[in-house]
Parts: C-alpha cells; sequence; structure tokens
C-alpha cells in the first residue's frame, strides 16, 4: 500500500479528530468565559466547608445576572494584596489555563464567604453567642467545629459597592477583619467578584454544594439607605 494511499485513508479521521478536538475547545473556552470557571482551593480558610485541594466551580452570572446574598460563598480578584506573590505559569500551563483545561490560579484569587451587604451593618464582641447583623444575631451553622465566630471585635456599616467576607474556619483566615488597616479597610469591591462558587467538582469523593447558605441570615432585615 503506497503512502499517498495510506494518508488518504488517515487523513479524514485525522481532519475529524482535530475538529472535534477544536469544537471541544471552543465550548470550554466559551463556557469558561461566561458561564462557569474551575478554581483551586489552597488554605484552610474555608474549612470546613471547602477543604485545601478541592476544586469548585464558579458561577460567572453572579451578580451581573443573579442575585448576590448574604452568606454566599464567592471568588473574588485579590486586588488589593491579600495574597502572597507567586511566580508566573510557564507557557504549557498558561495556555491549558485559558483553555480551562487546569484550575485558575490560587494566588490570584480569593474565596470567602459574604456576611455583609453594602449597607449592612455588621459587628460581634467578645462574649456574643454570634455575628449581628442589622440588629439580627446570626447563628452560623458552617463555621470550623470549636471555633467562636471571630477572634477579634469588630463593628462596621458596609460602604456602598463593597462587602464584608470571613471564611468558614475563623481562626486559620485571614479575611476582611485581618485587612482593615490595607487598601480598602477591609472591604471587597463589587466589581473585584468573579462570581459564587457552586459546587465542589474535584476530588469526586468530595462532589456536592461549595456550601452557600443565605437561609442563615433569612431574618436579616434590608440595610437601612
Amino acid at each position: 500500500m503506497s503512502g499517498s494511499t495510506t494518508w488518504k485513508r488517515v487523513g479524514p479521521t485525522l481532519r475529524q479528530v482535530l475538529v472535534i478536538v477544536a469544537v471541544v475547545l471552543l465550548l470550554t473556552g466559551l463556557i469558561r468565559l461566561f458561564l462557569v470557571r474551575v478554581y483551586h482551593i489552597p488554605s484552610e480558610s474555608m474549612e470546613d466547608t471547602l477543604q485545601v485541594g478541592d476544586r469548585v466551580a464558579v458561577s460567572l452570572l453572579v451578580p451581573q445576572v443573579m442575585d448576590l446574598r448574604r452568606g454566599d460563598v464567592v471568588v473574588f480578584r485579590d486586588t488589593k494584596g491579600w495574597l502572597p506573590a507567586v511566580h508566573d505559569d510557564g507557557l504549557v500551563t498558561s495556555v491549558l489555563r485559558v483553555a480551562g483545561l487546569v484550575p485558575e490560579r490560587a494566588d490570584e484569587n480569593v474565596v470567602k464567604r459574604v456576611v455583609g451587604l453594602p449597607g449592612d451593618h455588621v459587628r460581634w464582641e467578645p462574649g456574643d453567642a454570634g455575628l449581628t447583623v442589622n440588629g439580627v444575631e446570626v447563628t452560623e451553622p458552617y463555621l470550623f467545629a470549636g471555633d467562636a465566630p471571630s477572634e477579634e471585635p469588630f463593628d462596621v456599616v458596609v460602604p456602598a459597592g463593597r462587602l464584608w467576607v470571613l471564611g468558614d474556619h475563623r481562626s486559620r483566615s485571614a479575611d476582611s477583619r485581618a485587612h482593615r488597616d490595607g487598601p480598602g479597610a477591609g472591604f471587597v469591591s463589587v466589581d473585584d467578584l468573579v462570581g459564587r462558587a457552586e459546587a465542589r467538582v474535584w476530588p469526586v469523593s468530595r462532589w456536592g454544594s461549595a456550601g452557600s447558605d443565605p437561609d442563615t441570615f433569612a431574618g436579616v432585615p434590608e440595610a437601612s439607605r
């Protein structure tokens, strides 16, 4: 069998494979661009809700299309320098990340829980059983076992366009409380939000909800404007 004959037989199959691969990459890129991205959990700050090594699928429709809620687990861009710098990716990893085949960089994004929306009055002081949001004390069932609602007192009114965010593992979380003296005074800009974590997608043994819990704040009234 001549080489040209072999190529004629193999050629269409190869072209079909290449077309399929191209379509898959295109669809993956579009989904990643407009709907969902996957992020890696690098630290203990959201335990036990999210554990080190978990991969979470994040909806990019929040808050542009779907409402942001108290109790939501969110991913936001670290524009205020909360995280230590990490070396740049190599070319191959960068390409795979753009294609959505590897998770987003953990050193550029932060995962926390929203406990204060714009206008909310959020406070805690030693002796309080739970956070107080707009005058209502809240019991948070997702807190890491043995942790208090906070280890330091705070009393804040969330500015317009900002959020107050905390980690579930309060004793191991450098969240809004830890950055009150830094840029933004610990508040996170709504414009920095990537989206809401919707599901744990890896490892398989951890499949399930990413832990958003708006019901915990169901009794909290809207902020006074």
